[in-house]
């Protein structure tokens, strides 16, 4: 049975969850604390992080491991029945986190990522590039960011961001940091365990 990473049953059982949390951003009280996204994050960076593992091991091809970042993606970016306003703008946040988490996954695999520029210079780059609106400039520095903390890089402390983009995507990279600082008995399954539907 091939090996499945992410599920759209398991993405389903992730927004029944934000659904039955009744998340409002007024609210500070613990039980509105928005912790189920942050819980849907790393659920995500793990699968991610499970595919390269496979492809490090060489389980899977590069253009394998790169298919299955792409499956676990489009699970991610369907579109999902209105949860209250609240609830969508927190969910449209962190599918931009995870944007940056997908591309970072991609560009390590393949390696097309900067070595030589500090990792501070390539986040400040973003930063600028956004002020000049440049978007796709900012995406793509933090991507590069992405990889080569996949790659064992340290994130350097970048300090409080405005609210912006480049805010939302590096939420995504120190997503993948505090995964890499984790438990990282992922890389050593061979995929025939039971991986679970959601906690």
């Amino acid at each position: 049975m091939k090996e499945e990473f992410y599920t759209q049953k398991r993405w389903l059982n992730w927004m029944n969850k934000v659904k039955d949390s009744n998340f409002k951003l007024t609210e500070t009280d613990e039980k509105n604390s928005g912790a189920v996204f942050i819980y849907i994050m790393d659920d995500v960076v793990l699968a991610c992080l499970k595919v390269i593992a496979r492809c490090e091991r060489e389980i899977f091809t590069p253009e394998e491991a790169i298919g299955e970042i792409e499956t676990i993606r489009s699970i991610v970016f369907q579109e999902n029945e209105s949860m209250g306003e609240d609830a969508d703008l927190m969910l449209e946040s962190l599918k931009t986190s995870l944007a940056a988490v997908f591309v970072s996954s991609q560009r390590y695999i393949t390696g097309s990522f900067d070595r030589d520029s500090t990792l501070e210079e390539l986040v400040a780059g973003a930063v600028a590039a956004e002020q000049e609106e440049d978007l796709d400039g900012a995406f793509d520095l933090l991507s590069q960011v992405g990889a080569r903390v996949i790659g064992g890089e340290t994130l350097p402390e970048i300090g409080d961001m405005p609210y912006c983009m480049t805010a939302e995507l590096m939420d995504g990279i120190d997503a993948i940091s505090a995964a890499m600082l984790g438990d990282d008995s992922y890389k050593d399954e061979d995929g025939s365990e039971d991986t679970g539907e959601g906690d």
